[in-house]
């Protein structure tokens, strides 16, 4: 019997790098943003902003790469200890883990003997990854990859970051904190949009979600920025 070939990609593939990867420019975006408005509001210059916002850049990027991969990686260290814990049992207690997979696949719907062939036949392939798959529930796909999380995140949160960069660079000294809030909710709009899209779900509610959690740390920013006067009598 031969069988066409169909593959289907699903949005849980994309688990990893997408949220590494929108958590990043989120970050990006707002706490630069906010940033540079709570400085604005103080009455910072043009460069003390520009420095403010590049300082930003550096460190957010910085800390969203390490925290993410140090994060990652204790979630990695985790499958490797149930893997490992798995690997040991499989070869002290075979027969008992057999068991246990065809009791896995009795309580998805098998009948008992059809459960059993499944188990005995996916043990002889590769008993380690059944049982991760269908006992502990690490995946290929959902696996943890702390390298392609930290680097996901701290290049999103560095082109978050250019947004309100821009906004400095490019607008009026007058306007710049109104620039740079229009921007900044822009983007954010823009980013929860696409996020969601990419994800499966609705852009319209991903970019308001964003956006108001965006505009409520960008607004607090500004009024604790205004509580100080730093500008040259």
């Amino acid at each position: 019997m031969s069988f066409s070939h169909h593959s289907e990609q699903h949005y849980i593939h994309r688990t990893g790098w997408l949220r590494a990867s929108v958590l990043g420019a989120n970050d990006g975006i707002i706490s630069v943003t906010s940033l540079i408005m709570g400085m604005a509001a103080s009455g910072a210059s043009t460069q003390t902003l520009l420095i403010t916002c590049i300082a930003g850049l550096i460190s957010g990027a910085s800390s969203m790469a390490a925290g993410e991969y140090i994060s990652v990686k204790s979630q990695e260290d985790i499958e490797k200890a149930d893997l490992d814990m798995e690997h040991r049992e499989l070869q002290r207690h075979p027969e008992n883990e057999l068991k246990e997979l065809t009791q896995i696949y009795m309580m998805r719907g098998l009948d008992p003997e059809l459960a059993h062939e499944v188990a005995v036949q996916l043990t002889e392939k590769n008993a380690l990854e059944a049982h991760a798959r269908d006992e502990i529930g690490i995946h290929e796909n959902t696996a943890a990859k702390p390298l392609q999380a930290a680097g996901s995140s701290a290049l999103a949160f560095s082109l978050g970051a250019l947004f309100p960069m821009f906004s400095i660079l490019l607008s009026p000294e007058q306007y710049i904190e109104s620039v740079v809030m229009v921007v900044g909710v822009l983007s954010l709009a823009l980013l929860g949009a696409l996020s969601s899209y990419v994800a499966g779900t609705s852009p319209l509610k991903g970019s308001l979600r964003v956006m108001l959690w965006g505009i409520i740390a960008m607004l607090f920013s500004s009024w604790i920025g205004s509580l100080f006067n730093i500008t040259p009598l």
